[in-house]
């Protein structure tokens, strides 16, 4: 039975890999050695990146709130405990985009945690 070689797998590989790590600088997008490490280190940082982005967009969010509510007069903790008592059940992405957005239902929403604290 004949041999066969992995050449073809090999240089799939290795394409793949240089192809990922296209505009890296340097040897790093030219070498397969160094580009193979490159490629690994980028693929954990975005892995972290992607569950940064969630913890960054909530402070943004909370930030934005907590503004807000200190132009109404309130405290971030004191709204949002308001607000669960009240049972209004709005998420933090929504009350920071009314906030921002739409001034007038914000201040509604805090009369509201008003009355229930």
């Amino acid at each position: 039975m004949a041999r066969i070689k992995g050449a073809m797998h090999t240089h799939k590989r290795h394409k793949r890999v240089l192809k990922l790590a296209k505009g890296y600088r340097g040897a790093k997008s030219k070498q397969f050695k160094t580009a193979k490490q490159a490629v690994m280190k980028s693929g954990m940082y975005a892995y972290i990146g992607r569950k940064l982005r969630k913890r960054d967009f909530r402070k943004l969010w909370i930030a934005r709130i907590n503004a807000a509510a200190r132009m109404n007069d309130m405290s971030y903790s004191q709204l949002m405990h308001g607000l669960k008592v009240a049972g209004i059940e709005v998420n933090r992405k929504m009350l920071a985009e009314m906030a921002v957005n739409d001034a007038p239902a914000f201040a509604k929403l805090v009369e509201t945690a008003k009355a229930n604290v």
